[in-house]
């Protein structure tokens, strides 16, 4: 593939490595993201309250883990046999209450921990359109087929953006003060919102970002979006929805991402686990052949070697 044009990324001077505990957040491209890391096995978490493509709403669930203020009856409802809560995805919902209030707040305790423990924080930003509730007034992280009257769709402005970015900062702040971010908004089209409306919500959002200052802070920005548009324009990297990248795509926004911020030293441990993954993946006509005993036994070999290293990889 020949690409007329480059976009320069900024090497990290905090790469991550196997020592590095990961929390990717935001958008279906953050679980893109994140099954790479979990390919190669660092230590990641995704998503812990499912996918958030609004920024406000994931604001509010950081705010609410960092500070363990766990959801009560008053923060869920029941709605098509199911209970759930405006500021988590419906793949969490569940159709008995309690269980899904002790799994909520489970949640807040894992991931207070998470972010405690972390070295780099990824979010992935997705949108600027977001809705509101207009019996509580609160702009929602999913609106959980409940029906549109109920709602009012809305724009974030770029203050509103910043200001949500900067709460975010501050309050991990509170649990881990020498946490890395890397900010970047997903390359999905929201074509539902419109073609126009879509490229000024990823306007907001891009100056949103930038108007942390980020060279001064050490905070990091990773052009995924820039990628995408300029660097693989064109529709045979996009799925057949002619939205969202396609592995072709996704595979190449990852290597520049680990080009620039994995640390190099990584690499050959990257490869070696990358071998491992593809013969775990190979399917034998003759299983219980001895050429096939041998195979499984060099890979059980090579897994215990990395482990003797490093014990947090399970395969």
């Amino acid at each position: 593939m020949n690409f007329t044009t480059k976009i320069p990324i900024q090497k990290s001077n905090l790469p991550i490595d196997y020592a590095s505990k990961i929390v990717l957040l935001g958008s279906c491209f953050a679980e893109n993201m994140g099954e790479k890391f979990e390919y190669f096995k660092f230590q990641t978490a995704i998503n812990p309250f499912g996918i958030i493509f609004n920024l406000v709403s994931l604001c509010r669930i950081i705010e609410r883990s960092v500070q363990k203020n766990y959801f009560t009856e008053n923060d869920i409802f029941f709605h098509n046999e199911l209970w759930h809560c405006f500021d988590v995805h419906s793949e969490l919902s569940n159709s008995d209450k309690d269980a899904f209030l002790e799994s909520l707040n489970d949640l807040i305790n894992s991931t207070n921990k998470q972010l405690n423990d972390s070295t780099h924080i990824i979010i992935t930003l997705g949108t600027s359109w977001v809705y509101r509730n207009i019996e509580t007034n609160e702009i929602v992280a999913n609106c959980h087929k409940v029906p549109q009257k109920q709602f009012t769709k809305e724009l974030l402005s770029i203050e509103t953006i910043v200001q949500s970015l900067e709460s975010i900062l501050f309050h991990v702040s509170i649990l881990n003060p020498n946490c890395n971010f890397i900010f970047t908004v997903s390359p999905v089209r929201h074509i539902k919102d419109g073609f126009v409306e879509n490229t000024l919500s990823k306007a907001h959002l891009i100056a949103g970002i930038h108007n942390l200052k980020l060279e001064t802070r050490n905070l990091q920005y990773f052009p995924a979006y820039e990628i995408m548009m300029d660097e693989l324009r064109d529709y045979r990297f996009y799925t057949e929805d002619m939205l969202h990248p396609n592995q072709t795509a996704i595979d190449y926004i990852w290597i520049k991402f680990f080009e620039n911020y994995i640390s190099e030293s990584e690499f050959g441990l990257m490869n070696q686990i990358c071998e491992i993954q593809r013969a775990l993946k190979h399917r034998p006509f003759n299983p219980n052949t001895a050429n096939h005993q041998n195979f499984l036994a060099s890979i059980d070999t090579k897994i215990l070697k990395i482990q003797e290293k490093l014990p947090t990889i399970q395969f």
